[in-house]
């Protein structure tokens, strides 16, 4: 059961909302009553007014409820926790502006970043969704993301993790928005899907990015739209046994969800070694079984997902993806490299 409670947002400043929005900013919620304050501070202070703010709470027992009304957000609350997945998706529903953020609540948006956002959006119709320039909170120094990138193997990364901020400045095309602080075209759901829901979490970004750019859209990177983001701000570290399990499992989904016959075939020795590699990782940091598991899972169910149907009018797409994977196998490499160089 969903309990629905819409009202204005007041906080400790009159908060001025656009009888036009352009974007609904949709904060999924789970247990993160420590970040709301920051957060919606900086929503506060953001220069564009053209948006909305909807909170869906996936039944929350920290007091984030308690104090999502006594502030008179407009929220929704769900009674389970549907996963991050489940709760922008009825975020994304309830939106009616032409586009939708999805924006974490442990991150605090610079004042321009909104305005950014639709600026970015706004420059073609073919784009479904744009990440922004995503800083370490505690590190203004270190990126945190700067668009999520795909490869080879079945790895995701995140672009720029750990590098010096003040690179990453220009704009250019990423496999897919990170969901932590990005912008997509509202419209574009109906037809690639809402994000999976059988994901719950980790992944559904890449997904779903995934999907977009099979139906011939862009996601791009806006490196003037800045978020400072805590990371793992819900599942609390970079790696325990959910964190792998899930990823493990997920990324046996989005591979067999997005790729046809033909593209599984033609990858299946560099996504057999990534699985290898990755095994190995695990093992040696105590999470081996954890993977293991996720994988098991992962394969048991995929067939539960709903795989995209080959056409045959996307080859184009599809052969601009694979080019995409090698790229990004490539970058990679060259990140890694650079990250190890910085270590010496």
């Amino acid at each position: 059961m969903t309990c629905l409670f819409m009202t204005s947002l007041h906080l400790r400043r009159k908060t001025v909302m656009s009888n036009a929005a352009k974007v609904t900013v949709v904060i999924p919620n789970y247990n993160g009553l420590k970040f709301m304050e920051p957060c919606f501070k900086a929503l506060e202070m953001q220069i564009c007014r053209d948006f909305e703010i909807l909170v869906v709470d996936n039944g929350s027992g920290d007091g984030s409820v308690e104090w999502l009304k006594e502030h008179e957000i407009p929220s929704i609350f769900l009674e389970t926790n549907t996963g991050f997945s489940g709760a922008v998706n009825v975020g994304i529903r309830a939106s009616k502006t032409p586009y939708v953020i999805l924006l974490n609540n442990d991150t605090e948006p610079d004042c321009h970043y909104i305005g950014e956002m639709i600026k970015a959006i706004e420059r073609s119709p073919k784009i479904f969704s744009v990440s922004s320039k995503m800083i370490q909170l505690y590190d203004h120094s270190k990126m945190d993301d700067a668009g999520d990138m795909y490869t080879l193997m079945g790895w995701a990364f995140q672009r720029g993790v750990g590098r010096p901020s003040g690179g990453y400045n220009h704009v250019c095309r990423v496999f897919s928005a990170c969901a932590g602080a990005a912008i997509y075209r509202r419209e574009v759901f109906e037809t690639i899907g809402y994000f999976d829901e059988m994901h719950f979490a980790y992944l559904e970004d890449i997904d779903v990015g995934y999907r977009a750019r099979i139906y011939g859209y862009d996601n791009i990177y806006c490196p003037t739209a800045v978020v400072y983001h805590v990371g793992s701000g819900t599942s609390g570290s970079r790696y325990n046994a959910f964190k792998v399990r899930l990823a493990a499992r997920n990324n046996v989904y989005l591979n067999y969800t997005n790729m046809p016959l033909f593209q599984l075939v033609l990858n299946s020795l560099p996504l057999g070694l990534g699985i290898l590699v990755k095994y190995a990782f695990f093992r040696k940091i105590g999470f081996g079984k954890d993977y293991i598991d996720g994988l098991k899972e992962g394969f048991k169910t995929a067939k539960q997902c709903r795989k995209v149907k080959y056409d045959k009018k996307h080859l184009k797409n599809y052969l601009a993806i694979e080019w995409g994977l090698c790229t990004g196998t490539l970058l990679y490499i060259r990140e890694f490299l650079a990250r190890q160089a910085a270590k010496l």
